[in-house]
């Protein structure tokens, strides 16, 4: 159903790139392509405008980049999942891009399929963090004193940032532990309050540091 397509903004400075990635998502029966953008400010202004779900976000563009406008979209409140699109040969921007407000990134030779289940796992909750980039972001924590630590958690919220550290969404946690989703929501909160962290991405990085995970 239309109501329930996952409604997706393509963020990139090259036509040629949009239009492939329009083509392929567009034959897909739950995304819906709600608009382009050609820079990162335009970025900001069409997602502050058609409010989509996801952002297909590049890094590397002309005038505001794809991490400034992660930063603004942050700063907006808005509600957008960003999945940034880059090339193998910029991962080093992967890491910043992901503590500006990524929920996860793909590489731009990406296999079609593997980038629609991307587009709908971090529609979903999920954060996509591959291994490598998990340990640059842990080096570089270690190398700033890592992140705060704050108060002891609940053996709950424990739990909870456990299950974030796998990719779990609000939904699926609340399932895994029998709890309604709003409650979930509430741990979620006070996670990150707790631990002075500023989004799951983070919190996921500090329950691998601290030992949370298999």
């Amino acid at each position: 159903m239309a109501d329930k397509r996952i409604r997706v903004l393509l963020v990139d400075d090259h036509q040629v790139v949009r239009r492939g990635l329009r083509t392929f998502l567009e034959v897909q029966d739950d995304i819906e392509v709600v608009g382009e953008a050609s820079d990162g400010a335009e970025g900001v202004a069409r997602a502050e405008e058609l409010r989509p779900d996801v952002v297909l976000m590049d890094v590397k563009m002309p005038g505001t980049d794809g991490i400034e406008a992660l930063k603004r979209l942050r700063g907006l409140d808005n509600p957008a999942r960003v999945l940034v699109v880059t090339s193998f040969t910029e991962q080093r921007t992967v890491v910043p891009a992901l503590r500006a407000g990524a929920s996860g990134y793909v590489y731009k030779d990406i296999d079609p399929d593997a980038l629609a289940g991307a587009i709908r796992s971090v529609h979903a909750g999920h954060v996509l963090l591959q291994p490598e980039v998990a340990g640059a972001l842990l080096a570089q924590d270690d190398s700033h004193g890592g992140t705060g630590r704050g108060p002891a958690l609940t053996e709950r919220e424990r739990e909870v940032l456990g299950l974030i550290a796998d990719g779990r969404s609000n939904r699926e946690i609340a399932r895994a532990l029998v709890l309604s989703e709003k409650t979930v929501k509430t741990h979620v909160s006070n996670i990150l309050m707790k631990l002075d962290l500023a989004d799951r991405t983070q919190a996921a990085l500090w329950a691998v540091r601290h030992g949370l995970t298999d």
